[in-house]
C-alpha cells in the first residue's frame, strides 16, 4: 500500500472511530430522536445563509487573485474552479486537499502554480484569522456557562496568527531570513519554486487594500457560520443563546481544519459534544448538531457537484499549455 493510500485508510478510520464513539456516548436513540423531531423550517433559514456565505467565500478569493495575477482568468472559470473544489474538499482531509485541489485546478488556466498556491495559501491563513478575530470577540459576551479559558484561548491564538502574517508579508528582515534560508536550499528547482512563492506573497505587501477587504469578508463568513449553527441549535430546542455559539463555533471550526480525517467528520462530533457540553447542552443534542453542521457544509457543496459532474475539477476544453510555469 502507498503512503498516500496508507493516509487516506487512516483518516477515515479516525473519522468512523471518533464518530461511532462520541455517538455511542451520546445516546445513539437520543441522538436519532432529536434529530426526528427537528424544526426543518429553521434548517431552511439556515441553508440560505450558506448560500450567501458561499458567494462571500468566492468573493475573497477574487480579491487576493488581484494582487499576483496582471491579468486574472476568465471569471467563469475562477467561479467553477471555486466551487468544484469545494465539493471534492469534500473527500479529502479537512479543508487542506480542497484547497491543493484549487490550487491545481487554477493553475491549469495558464496560472503560475506559485501565484495560485500563494492566492489559495493566504486565503485560508485569512480565513483562519477571520475565525480566531470572532472567537475573539466573543470573550467580551461569554456567558458564565461557558469556559472562560476557551475565550482568552482564541484571543491570544487571534493576536499571534495577526502578528504572524504581518511580519511575514510587510516586514524587511523577516524577507531577508526567507532569502537566506532559500538561498542555502541546494536542488535548483525547490529553490526556484520556493523563490516564485516568495515573489508572489511579497506581492500582497504592497496592496494592504485588498488584504483588508478579504479580511473583513472573512470575518462576515465566520459570523455567518456562527448564525448557521445557532439556527440548527434552535431547530434541535436547544437553548443555549448565540453568545454561547459565538464562543463555541470559532473553537470548532479550528478544529475541523485539523487534516486527521475526512472533511472534518469525527473531530466535529467530538468537539461539538465537548464544547457545548461545557456550556451545559446534553451531549446528544449536541452530537445531534454537529450532524446538521456537516450536512451543512456538504449542501453549501452541491453547486460544486453538478460542475463537477458537468465537465470534471477544469473544463475539458480548458487548455492545459504552460500551467505549469514557475514566475
Amino acid at each position: 500500500m502507498s503512503r498516500r493510500s496508507l493516509g487516506v485508510v487512516v483518516r477515515v478510520a479516525v473519522a468512523i472511530g471518533l464518530t461511532t464513539y462520541v455517538l455511542y456516548r451520546s445516546s445513539p436513540a437520543a441522538v436519532g430522536e432529536a434529530l426526528r423531531n427537528a424544526d426543518w423550517s429553521f434548517v431552511l433559514y439556515a441553508v440560505a445563509l450558506v448560500l450567501i456565505d458561499r458567494a462571500l467565500m468566492a468573493y475573497r478569493w477574487l480579491l487576493l487573485l488581484g494582487p499576483v495575477l496582471p491579468e486574472r482568468p476568465a471569471l467563469s472559470d475562477v467561479l467553477r474552479v471555486f466551487f468544484v473544489s469545494t465539493f471534492v474538499g469534500t473527500f479529502l482531509p479537512a479543508s487542506v486537499g480542497g484547497d491543493a485541489v484549487r490550487a491545481f485546478a487554477l493553475s491549469r488556466h495558464n496560472v503560475p502554480v506559485t501565484a495560485s498556491v500563494a492566492s489559495v495559501a493566504l486565503d485560508r491563513v485569512l480565513g483562519t484569522i477571520g475565525i480566531l478575530l470572532v472567537g475573539a470577540a466573543a470573550t467580551a459576551v461569554a456567558p458564565a456557562s461557558v469556559p472562560a479559558w476557551l475565550a482568552w484561548t482564541t484571543l491570544a491564538l487571534a493576536m499571534v496568527a495577526t502578528t504572524g502574517m504581518a511580519l511575514v508579508l510587510f516586514t524587511k528582515p523577516i524577507a531577508n531570513l526567507a532569502d537566506r534560508a532559500l538561498g542555502a536550499v541546494r536542488a535548483p528547482r525547490v529553490r526556484a519554486a520556493g523563490t516564485g512563492l516568495l515573489t508572489a506573497l511579497r506581492s500582497y505587501g504592497a496592496a494592504p487594500w485588498p488584504l483588508a477587504s478579504v479580511l473583513t469578508a472573512s470575518v462576515a463568513v465566520q459570523l455567518l457560520r456562527v448564525m448557521q449553527a445557532w439556527l440548527l441549535g434552535l431547530s434541535l430546542g436547544i437553548t443555549a443563546g448565540p453568545a454561547t455559539y459565538l464562543v463555541c463555533i470559532p473553537i470548532i471550526l479550528l478544529i475541523m481544519l485539523l487534516p486527521i480525517t475526512v472533511n472534518g467528520i469525527g473531530t466535529s462530533q467530538a468537539a461539538f459534544t465537548w464544547l457545548f457540553g461545557a456550556a451545559g447542552v446534553n451531549a446528544h443534542d449536541a452530537f445531534a448538531l454537529s450532524v446538521l453542521f456537516v450536512a451543512l457544509g456538504i449542501v453549501g457543496n452541491l453547486p460544486g457537484a453538478v460542475l463537477f459532474a458537468r465537465g470534471g475539477i477544469v473544463r475539458r476544453d480548458s487548455e492545459p499549455t504552460g500551467a505549469l510555469r514557475l514566475r
